[in-house]
């Protein structure tokens, strides 16, 4: 597995890293056992940096990454998120409660000071406000924190966050189907020396060229209950495409696929091109699905003439077709 650095953070960090929405049964149940197996296979397999949230299932993804650090001493880099919880969310925040959200991450986690804390897709009022940064300078001086970032839902967003000079990391959408950031955000992100975590590289697996038109996903998924944005941001759900014209994109796109190359492992690759890329999350449900995912980040860099079509077809099959805003 090849590492990069994480912007000003100096954190070396794994092209793949591992999201771990999944581990707090947000999808469907997962068991403890399966949880375990998907742990043991990320560190196996060099994936090292693991990306949570305070409200994975109410904690239970921050709670097993934990108890795992602690059985098994291993050095992994863990990052989590904080801002969803509805004792701050979407308009109660503090300092006093932020503080209480990074404590309890940090007692789940099993560490006294958190490796990177991102503000997790806070309303844009509650950022274009300032008070939130000013609270997280401070607590990352009082040493709860070591570094702090934002995950972000739109580009004007990410373009905020970059103003604020202690920002190490931005949490963004970005794939084949969300190609924009790489106009202004990603140099702009590299001009601050912000680390770039992508997320939702597959469009919510839709890249994995697995379901067909008539797939049904399960009543606990986000897949199901947010298709077209009932329950949050419509774009953290397919890219923003509608399920059904997703697919049919999904089909036409296979058609610039290279020999050997499976279409996930396209759509991870073509992000690693991108130089202010620092790492890919990939959430898997299964341990085996780790593999593949790592195979991209030994592949040859994809052709220019490729990375054109890409675009092209971007342009032109996709761009229009996306929900909300971007």
């Amino acid at each position: 597995m090849k590492t990069r650095l994480l912007g000003k953070s100096g954190l070396e960090v794994s092209e793949i890293g591992l999201g771990c929405w999944q581990l707090g049964g947000d999808f469907g149940p997962v068991a403890d056992a399966q949880a375990t197996q998907i742990l043991d296979s990320a560190w196996n397999q060099s994936v090292h940096l693991w990306d949570t949230a305070d409200v994975y299932g109410a904690g239970q993804s921050e709670q097993r990454i934990g108890d795992w650090c602690a059985r098994t001493g291993n050095p992994v880099t863990v990052i989590t998120k904080l801002g969803r919880d509805g004792s701050l969310y979407p308009s109660s925040y503090s300092k006093t409660g932020v503080r209480a959200s990074l404590q309890g991450s940090a007692r789940r986690l099993g560490v006294e000071r958190l490796t990177l804390a991102q503000l997790h897709c806070v309303p844009f009022d509650v950022l274009r406000d300032g008070e939130i940064f000013t609270w997280l300078d401070e607590l990352r001086s009082e040493g709860l924190i070591q570094h702090y970032g934002a995950s972000v839902e739109t580009l004007e967003e990410g373009l905020y966050c970059l103003r604020q000079p202690n920002l190490a990391s931005l949490q963004i959408i970005f794939n084949l189907f969300r190609q924009d950031a790489i106009t202004e955000l990603l140099p702009a992100a590299a001009q601050a020396d912000v680390g770039v975590i992508v997320r939702l590289p597959l469009a919510s697996g839709l890249l994995s060229g697995k379901f067909a038109p008539d797939h049904r996903f399960s009543e606990q998924d986000h897949r199901h209950f947010n298709r077209d944005g009932q329950a949050f941001n419509v774009g953290e759900t397919f890219s923003g495409l509608p399920f059904g014209v997703a697919v049919d994109r999904v089909q036409q796109l296979a058609a610039l696929l290279p020999k050997n190359m499976t279409l996930a492992q396209l759509a991870l690759r073509w992000i690693l091109d991108q130089p202010a890329v620092s790492t890919v999350i990939a959430g898997v449900s299964k341990a085996e699905q780790l593999a593949a995912n790592v195979a991209a980040s030994a592949l040859e860099p994809l052709p220019r003439e490729l990375h054109q079509q890409l675009f092209d077809f971007y342009a032109a099959q996709v761009r229009g077709e996306v929900r909300g805003a971007i």
